[in-house]
């Protein structure tokens, strides 16, 4: 309205909403950048993908499918991200009531096209872990394992009321906790057969961390014990079955094939001496270098190279993860992450017997220089008592020391040398 000349607005008309502030105070419409979730410990590939900063190794499914080698080993050190990857894997070819391609679209498999999307989502899965089978005995050890396995015959809840299997009773009895353990060898073989009567498709087997109960064993005096049990365990789902898909294993040590493997002459092992499958466990320079500048973090690059970039898998340079992921999420903090992750009795039980040759070259590796050793990939656990010069070969599968180059023949001779890094030593 207007008074004496003078437009003036009525004080109780009703003022548009215009975003305005009236309190005085300053604000931006910028809200903060809400980083992701560092993954510590998490082995569950749906969750690490979904809610926390997942570095993406789902190509490790096209390199699998390129070749499809019916059963495959992959021997890494200790928090290499193994279990996070066969629980990839997992994710990846279960049959499942959850639409689980959510987790795989975007990806790099996914982009790869329809003749990898194929495979998702189309078989059904027994998947095992031995990562936490660390008992004092045999029988608690065995015991431990039948719990894991009867477990896994739980989640296969589609069997109890299944019409198909020809072998229900003894299902019934697996989940009653009524079988004779010293029968349980064979359980795998058993739930893989029920799987692919109930499906009509054989079932991938995924084995996560096989040689921790082993390693138990050779420790604590039940070697031979569990090295028989695990070998016809094996043996039974993996050897000659045919109701096998594919079967995947891991672990530290590959185990020699005449100690628990004999007769699986469908094996195709992948150790860190191998470039197949080299940049999937650990991160490459390049993954760091993304995640650093997703942290803010870019000029910390050379720091991590100094602590953490101390492992040669094949022909690529590889960062140990546990030791960047912990960097990060304590403020770029350099510490020996890694080192107390486990345990170290077999190493003290490799040192202790060593003479004065190995004692010089470990001398050597300790002051930064380089050896050259034969080195068997497939070292038993009693060897490195009996053997000392297996020493280097358990050392550096184990992680603690760094192949800089191979030569491939009947024995393969590795220049070795210490981690060059402050702290993995």
């Amino acid at each position: 309205m207007k008074v004496k000349g003078i437009w003036k607005i009525p004080d109780d008309a009703e003022k548009p909403i215009d975003g305005r502030i009236t309190s005085g105070e300053y604000t931006t419409s910028m809200e903060p950048k809400v980083l992701k979730a560092l993954p510590i410990g998490i082995s569950d590939y749906a969750r690490a993908q979904s809610q926390y900063y997942y570095v993406d190794k789902t190509l490790m499914i096209k390199e699998f499918l390129d070749q499809k080698p019916l059963v495959s080993l992959f021997t890494r050190p200790r928090r290499f991200g193994k279990t996070l990857n066969m629980d990839m894997l997992r994710t990846f070819f279960e049959i499942s009531d959850e639409d689980t391609s959510k987790y795989f679209v975007g990806t790099n498999i996914w982009k790869c096209g329809k003749t990898y999307r194929d495979h998702q989502g189309k078989y059904p899965v027994i998947f095992i872990t031995f990562k936490d089978v660390k008992k004092d005995t045999w029988d608690k050890t065995l015991n431990h394992i039948i719990q894991i396995i009867t477990s896994e015959y739980k989640r296969h809840t589609e069997l109890a009321n299944s019409e198909k299997i020809l072998d229900k009773d003894y299902y019934d009895m697996v989940i009653a906790g009524t079988t004779d353990k010293n029968l349980f060898d064979s359980s795998l073989y058993m739930l893989s057969k029920m799987l692919h009567e109930h499906y009509g498709v054989a079932p991938v087997v995924i084995i996560d961390e096989y040689d921790t109960p082993i390693q138990q064993g050779h420790t604590l005096g039940f070697y031979d014990e569990v090295i028989l049990f695990m070998r016809n365990l094996f043996s039974g789902v993996l050897k000659d079955n045919k109701h096998l898909s594919y079967g995947f294993l891991t672990g530290i040590l590959r185990v020699a094939k005449e100690s628990i493997f004999s007769g699986l002459n469908n094996l195709t092992i992948n150790s860190i001496l191998e470039n197949k499958y080299s940049e999937y466990f650990g991160f490459t320079p390049d993954e760091v270098r993304e995640m650093a500048v997703y942290y803010s973090a870019e000029d910390k690059y050379d720091e991590l190279c100094k602590w953490y970039d101390g492992y040669l898998f094949g022909n690529s340079e590889i960062f140990n993860p546990w030791s960047v992921i912990n960097y990060f999420r304590n403020d770029c903090q350099p510490r020996a992450y890694w080192q107390a992750t486990g345990s170290n009795e077999i190493i003290g039980e490799v040192l202790s017997g060593i003479d004065e040759e190995i004692t010089f070259k470990l001398n050597k590796l300790i002051q930064g220089e380089t050896i050259v050793s034969a080195i068997d990939t497939g070292v038993i656990y009693p060897q490195v008592k009996n053997n000392p010069s297996s020493v280097f070969s358990f050392l550096l599968v184990a992680g603690y020391l760094k192949s800089m180059k191979s030569s491939i023949a009947a024995v393969s001779y590795t220049h070795l040398r210490a981690h060059e890094t402050r702290g993995n030593l």
